[in-house]
């Protein structure tokens, strides 16, 4: 359960909160809980404009205009924010291979810039979202959200025990439905009576945007401050995916894409050493002798123990991903 106490009366800024996540995560706070200030932080004015239609400006809900790569604006933006979700990412795995730079400057720059704000205004809980792709990263983008969730472990390093912050790190799979994703995708493929398919051997593991948010938020009321939070997901075969999003489709193999893994993974064998299991997730503790934040409750796991998407346990049938797609809405 989530106290109302968690965000009631807080400032909470979002991050690319124009993004799916985003948008999910400020209809669920506005929803159940009375915030002080929410704040959206975005650089995309239209879509900013867009979200304006349907969350006005206004009352408890505030728009800014910023880049994450810009401290200075961030600075500004932070003044007075009790609660950080950093949701802003260059996310796409080709563009990042093609656009190395542009990747690195957001996702670990950014990434900086919003560690170093949040400390000098006295943030008191900073949560950041990442990827299955940076489990032993094989492409640009997983290697740059490995980066940054060490500079958010060790960002706590940087404050003394008398400092209110903490950093976090939420890591999970593919949202499903996540503009860019594969099933919006295929959605779209539906009408040329042909599905690409990369390999069909791909598994990928799979959250909703509503258990997305809803592991946030419990990762925020339970965070010590340098772990990362690992939900417990279902995985689903690319063939599968394809029979339940368009079962009448030809399907017609085009190999693997640049960056692409054959499975992915959560928790790597060196994580596992790291590693607890509580009933619904795994936290990797933090491995260090810095600070003492104390440790959570949960059960080690085994040694050798791997979390990938093809030894997964939960499988996500066709029949249930039909049922998710009667409802999804592509955001």
């Amino acid at each position: 359960m989530i106290s109302q106490e968690l965000l009631n009366g807080k400032s909470v800024l979002v991050t690319g909160a124009t993004g799916s996540f985003g948008k999910a995560f400020l209809k669920r706070v506005l929803d159940e809980f009375k915030p002080a200030r929410l704040i959206i932080f975005s650089r995309d004015e239209l879509k900013q404009y867009e979200m304006q239609q349907y969350i006005p400006n206004g009352g408890n809900v505030r728009y800014f205009i910023g880049d994450i790569r810009d401290r200075d604006r961030l600075a500004r933006a932070f003044n007075g924010v009790d609660i950080i979700i950093h949701a802003a990412a260059m996310k796409h795995v080709e563009a990042s291979e093609y656009n190395p730079f542009e990747a690195v400057k957001t996702n670990i720059i950014g990434a900086e810039n919003i560690i170093s704000e949040a400390i000098n205004h006295r943030v008191q809980r900073v949560m950041v979202l990442s990827t299955d792709k940076a489990a032993s990263p094989v492409n640009l983008y997983g290697a740059t959200k490995l980066c940054a969730e060490k500079l958010f472990v060790a960002a706590n390093h940087y404050v003394d025990a008398s400092s209110p912050t903490l950093f976090s790190v939420v890591r999970y799979g593919n949202v499903v439905g996540s503009r860019g994703s594969v099933i919006p995708f295929f959605l779209k493929k539906r009408s040329e009576g042909v599905l690409p398919i990369t390999d069909v051997r791909m598994t990928r593991f799979w959250i909703t945007l509503p258990d997305a948010v809803t592991c946030v938020l419990e990762s925020l009321r339970d965070m010590k401050g340098g772990e990362i939070f690992i939900p417990k997901l279902p995985t689903m075969n690319i063939l599968d995916l394809a029979k339940a999003v368009a079962p009448d489709c030809r399907q017609e193999i085009v190999g693997i894409r640049l960056g692409e893994k054959i499975h992915e993974s959560l928790i790597t064998e060196d994580e596992a050493m790291h590693a607890v299991e509580q009933e619904n997730r795994y936290i990797i503790q933090p491995d260090n002798h810095f600070r003492n934040f104390g440790k959570h409750d949960g059960v080690q796991v085994p040694e050798h123990f791997r979390y990938t998407s093809e030894n997964a346990s939960m499988k996500l049938t066709i029949e249930q991903l039909q049922e998710m797609l009667k409802t999804l809405t592509i955001s």
